[in-house]
């Protein structure tokens, strides 16, 4: 493993963690809305709005408040929430483990349903395996998931009675619940997850099981199992392993949606929550945390092809 190779990564992860946080905090001022007015009300006198935009720091220039803010970050501050005036960084962590459990579940539960379907459809072109797959990827595409949500919700919750419709119970008070409330925005996500996998793997499956190894392995009179499970999927899997880590991405972004719809309370509810507030502290932290989250999944998926292929070298 070449360390120069991590290192240059990890500066490169820190530069775009910066680019993140800076974009969305211009962004955000630009926005109309004033903190001050979501705090004081609607009715409030134009000196005492005026007040609190002083004590805040809100009337300094805009990139004077963003030094102040990532000065109090490097030291391990994300400062206060300009609501609440609680601490952002105990929120956000207190947020991150109910999303990382919906985004592991998800991604779980597409993986589940993408493999096998991809690896068969690859095996057996033209079958009816195969056009049951692509009507399947075609459909997880297509519907938006916040209305996927709302029929799984109206049919397992409202009708069947089987499921909760919203909520989270943690694991550590109770596993049954915690996974009685996690089972539906799971499958929500992970089936747009899934069909998109499902594409992508039977394309990289589909592509090595035309090589000549392949070919030669079956010749030598390899079991069909052996050959497509040891020598094709393994070296398919450069390709597979990509996919899930941009759908790895996907999910962090597009998992807000869910939650909103599940009431599941994660960072994106939060960060949606800090939107419609102006919160700025709150977004900002909300935003570090997910740009954090990507880089380090983005670097773990460049280490992992090393492990997949000890043929690659970084240069």
């Amino acid at each position: 493993m070449n360390t120069a190779y991590i290192i240059q990564r990890l500066l490169l992860a820190l530069v775009v963690i910066w680019g993140v946080t800076f974009v969305v905090f211009m962004i955000v001022h630009i926005v109309p809305g004033d903190p001050a007015r979501v705090i004081l009300g609607p009715y409030q006198t134009e000196e005492r709005v005026q007040a609190i935009r002083d004590r805040l720091g809100l009337n300094l220039p805009f990139f004077e408040q963003y030094t102040t803010w990532l000065g109090k970050v490097l030291q391990g501050d994300l400062g206060k929430s300009l609501i609440t005036s609680q601490a952002v960084g105990p929120q956000v962590v207190q947020r991150a483990g109910p999303t990382i459990e919906l985004g592991l579940a998800s991604l779980l539960m597409g993986s589940v349903i993408a493999f096998p379907i991809g690896i068969v459809s690859a095996v057996k072109p033209g079958s009816k395996i195969d056009i049951i797959a692509s009507i399947f990827s075609q459909i997880g595409v297509s519907i938006p998931s916040f209305w996927m949500g709302i029929l799984f919700v109206l049919l397992f919750s409202l009708t069947l009675r089987w499921l909760p419709p919203s909520g989270y119970t943690p694991i550590s008070e109770d596993a049954g619940e915690w996974f009685a409330h996690l089972l539906l925005p799971a499958v929500t996500a992970g089936l747009v997850s899934g069909s998109i996998q499902t594409r992508f793997i039977r394309s990289a499956m589909l592509e090595v099981l035309n090589q000549n190894y392949v070919t030669t392995a079956r010749a030598k009179g390899l079991s069909e199992r052996v050959v497509i499970y040891k020598h094709a999927l393994r070296n398919a899997m450069i390709n597979i392993v990509t996919i899930i880590g941009l759908q790895i991405t996907a999910l962090v972004s597009g998992i807000v949606i869910v939650e909103v719809v599940f009431a599941w309370p994660g960072v994106g509810r939060l960060s949606l929550d800090a939107v419609l507030d102006r919160d700025y502290p709150l977004i900002q932290g909300a935003v570090l945390f997910v740009a954090v989250l990507v880089a380090l999944v983005n670097l773990g998926i460049d280490l992992l092809y090393f492990f997949l292929d000890p043929r690659i070298e970084f240069a």
